[in-house]
């Protein structure tokens, strides 16, 4: 970096900035989808607990419910991605819901790592800049 030109500095430092903002908004995505799946696990404990026959409102979308039955508390839905779903036993639901929790929480450390790194490299970017505009005003 000593021998870059302020240019090159601040080419780098723009790139740098936007690495930044796409990890910070990848972290962001992560503990949303986290917080989603533990309302989900938590959701799944309470639906184990009712009795069958029981009466509820079954959620569509986040803000649609319509009213239904609890046949069967044992088996979920669970959905997989791009709109396939796949039935499991509530334990497997469950379970299903840990792994995920734990796969984006080891995503979401690892993210939190390179986002050190750049916003150290962008600190010495800064730096360095300060430095050679400080250099050549004197």
């Amino acid at each position: 970096m000593e021998k870059m030109s302020i240019e090159q500095l601040k080419a780098l430092k723009e790139q740098t900035d936007l690495e930044v903002n796409l990890l910070q908004d990848s972290l962001n995505n992560i503990k949303t989808a986290t917080g989603r799946l533990e309302i989900t696990a938590t959701s799944l404990h309470d639906l184990s607990l009712r009795p069958q026959g029981k009466k509820m409102l079954v959620p569509l979308t986040a803000s649609l419910y319509v009213p239904g039955t609890l046949d069967d508390a044992d088996k979920v839905l669970v959905d997989i991605g791009t709109g396939y779903f796949v039935e499991k036993t509530m334990n497997e639901g469950k379970d299903y819901c840990e792994r995920k929790i734990n796969l984006l929480k080891s995503n979401f450390d690892q993210l939190i790592e390179v986002c050190f790194q750049s916003f150290f490299v962008l600190r010495m970017l800064r730096n360095c800049s300060h430095l050679e505009k400080v250099a050549q005003g004197t």
